[in-house]
C-alpha cells in the first residue's frame, strides 16, 4: 500500500518524455464512457487495468462536460468521486487526478488523496485560486469558451491560436500572482471545448507554439467529435483516430496525452519518443 505525496511537483512527474493521464468517469452520461464506471468496484478495477496498460495518472471525473452536458450539484459529484479517490490513492503509486472546478470538491478530494487537479474552467470559479494555492498541488488549466451546455454552439475567435495563448498566459499569471508555483502548473488548450473542427486542427498544427510558453501541455483528444467528424464514425470506433492525433501531439512536444484508451496510446508514445531520440 501506498500513501501519494500531497505535496507533489509536476516536476516529479517524469515529463523528459510523454506521460498518458487515464480517463476515469464516474458518471452517468459522459460523451463515451457514461455509466460504465458508476459503481466503485468497476471503477477500481479500470484504474487498475489503466495503471497495467501504462497510465502515469489516472484523472477520475464526477461531472460530464460533454458539449450540452447538464451541471451536478457539489453533493452528487462529492458523492461520486470521493470514494473511489480513497480506495485508489491508497493503494496505487501513480498520482490520482481530481477532473473539477469546484473549490469544495478540490478540496474534499485531496484530503481523500488527490495528488493533481485538472480544471477546465482554469481556476475561474468563485474562490478557485485560493484552494488550489491552499491545497498546494499540481493544477492542469484548461482553455474552455462558454459553458459545456453552449460551448459548440457557433464558436468564434479572430484568431484562435492567440486567443488561447493569451487566455492561458493570464490564467498563469494570476495563479503566479496568488502564489502558486509556476512548477505546479500544466496548460491544456482545450481541443473540443468550444471549438470547431478547423479551430481544433489548427491548435494541434500549431502546437509547437503552446509548447514553446516553457509549461508542460496537456492534449486530451480520446474518442473525441473532431475525430468522428474526420472519420464518419461514432465514439466507441475512434480509436485509430485518436492515436494518431496523440502522437501527432507527442512529436509536437506535448507532455501528458488524457486518454480512454491507455494501452495503445502508451504504446504509440513509446514508438515516438524511439523516432524523436533516434540518430
Amino acid at each position: 500500500m501506498y500513501n501519494l505525496d500531497h505535496n507533489l511537483d509536476v516536476s516529479k512527474l517524469d515529463l523528459t518524455k510523454p506521460q498518458v493521464m487515464g480517463i476515469l468517469n464516474v458518471t452517468p452520461d459522459s460523451f463515451s464512457d457514461g455509466g460504465k464506471f458508476l459503481s466503485i468496484d468497476k471503477a477500481v478495477d479500470r484504474a487498475y487495468e489503466m495503471v497495467m496498460e501504462g497510465a502515469a495518472l489516472i484523472d477520475i471525473g464526477g461531472e460530464s462536460t460533454r458539449p450540452g452536458a447538464q451541471p451536478v450539484t457539489e453533493a452528487e459529484e462529492l458523492e461520486r468521486v470521493l470514494p473511489v479517490i480513497e480506495i485508489l490513492s491508497k493503494a496505487l503509486q501513480i498520482p490520482i487526478s481530481i477532473d473539477t472546478s469546484k473549490p469544495q470538491v478540490m478540496t474534499e478530494a485531496v484530503k481523500c488523496g488527490a495528488g493533481f487537479i485538472n480544471d477546465v474552467r482554469a481556476l475561474q470559479e468563485q474562490g478557485a485560486i485560493q484552494t488550489a494555492k491552499e491545497l498546494d498541488v499540481p493544477i492542469c488549466l484548461m482553455h474552455m469558451q462558454g459553458e459545456p451546455r453552449s460551448m459548440q454552439h457557433e464558436p468564434r475567435y479572430k484568431n484562435v491560436i492567440e486567443e488561447v495563448k493569451s487566455f492561458l498566459l493570464e490564467r498563469v499569471q494570476l495563479c503566479e500572482a496568488a502564489g502558486i508555483e509556476k512548477t505546479k502548473i500544466v496548460i491544456d488548450p482545450g481541443i473540443g471545448f468550444g471549438k470547431s473542427l478547423e479551430h481544433n486542427l489548427s491548435i494541434l498544427k500549431h502546437l509547437s507554439e503552446f509548447v514553446a510558453l516553457g509549461l508542460p501541455v496537456l492534449i486530451g483528444v480520446s474518442r473525441k467529435s473532431m475525430i468522428g467528424a474526420l472519420l464518419d464514425e461514432p465514439a466507441d470506433k475512434r480509436l485509430f483516430g485518436g492515436i494518431a492525433l496523440a502522437a501527432a501531439a507527442c512529436l509536437a512536444g506535448a507532455t501528458i496525452i488524457r486518454t480512454h484508451d491507455v494501452k495503445a496510446t502508451s504504446d504509440a508514445l513509446k514508438i515516438c519518443q524511439a523516432l524523436v531520440h533516434s540518430k
